[in-house]
């Protein structure tokens, strides 16, 4: 009885990590559909969708029944996510007009999925236990997972130092928060180290942003509206400026 009400728990928050984890990997649409339009990547980094590229294969393989039984809902989410970052990745190498960047970008990928090819095979090889195949693919996944959760740390320091929170989307930072939480509850029914460290500290890191969010929030309102103001100072002096030489005001003496 205990038992089904835990797995019951189990499944119904890991549906809720599914569709959270998706909404992440979406977030990035409004960015290609840009670049869709603009016809060029211009100064994106193709950097955050290998990372989220390798990240979700290692998970793919982590969740697979031969590596660690029962993982079904792992395996969907982030097979999911391999396929929108490929899209990704296409669409990237398509309208990128830097042949070297567009060459590295594609090595890179290429790298990516050769190491994984190579992490399976030699897993399901050499280590004859879930439990083994587990622990190695596991150690693999916090690896990856760490570094993708640590890749805001750059925008909280930009925050920091500039006291605004303009380039930190409030939506984006409760929404990881939210997948933190719901992945690290999934790996506490029944206790799974490997899917509770790298997700403790991924909603640590959300934790952090948003505290940032609501320290700096006022701050970023007066940053803005200075902003603004300053900028129609400036144009109402260009106005006047240019209505002061007017051609067509100046009278020709005789």
């Amino acid at each position: 009885m205990v038992s089904h009400l835990v797995n019951t728990i189990r499944n119904v928050v890991g549906i809720t990590g599914n569709v959270i984890s998706l909404f992440l990997f979406l977030s990035p649409v409004p960015t290609f559909v840009r670049i869709w339009k603009k016809g060029s990547v211009e100064q994106y980094s193709p950097v955050p969708y290998l990372a989220t590229l390798i990240n979700c294969m290692v998970w793919v393989i982590y969740g697979l029944p031969m590596v660690h039984p029962n993982s079904t809902l792992v395996i969907t989410i982030n097979g999911a996510g391999t396929a929108i970052e490929l899209v990704y990745l296409t669409l990237f190498l398509i309208f990128c007009h830097d042949k070297k960047k567009r060459l590295k970008g594609l090595l890179i990928a290429l790298v990516e999925v050769v190491f994984m090819a190579l992490v399976t095979a030699l897993v399901l090889t050499l280590a004859h236990t879930t439990e083994r195949r587990s622990m190695v693919v596991g150690i693999i996944a916090i690896l990856f997972n760490i570094m993708m959760y640590a890749s805001p740390l750059s925008v909280m320091k930009l925050v920091i130092s500039t006291k605004s929170v303009e380039y930190m989307p409030f939506f984006l930072s409760l929404a990881s928060f939210a997948n933190g939480v719901a992945w690290t509850t999934y790996a506490f029914l029944p206790f799974d180290p490997f899917i509770a460290v790298p997700n403790g500290l991924g909603t640590l890191f959300s934790l952090a942003q948003l505290l940032l969010y609501a320290t700096y929030y006022e701050s970023t309102k007066r940053i803005i509206a200075a902003r603004k103001e300053t900028k129609m100072e400036v144009n109402l002096s260009e106005v006047v400026v240019n209505g002061n030489h007017d051609p067509k005001k100046t009278t020709r003496a005789t």
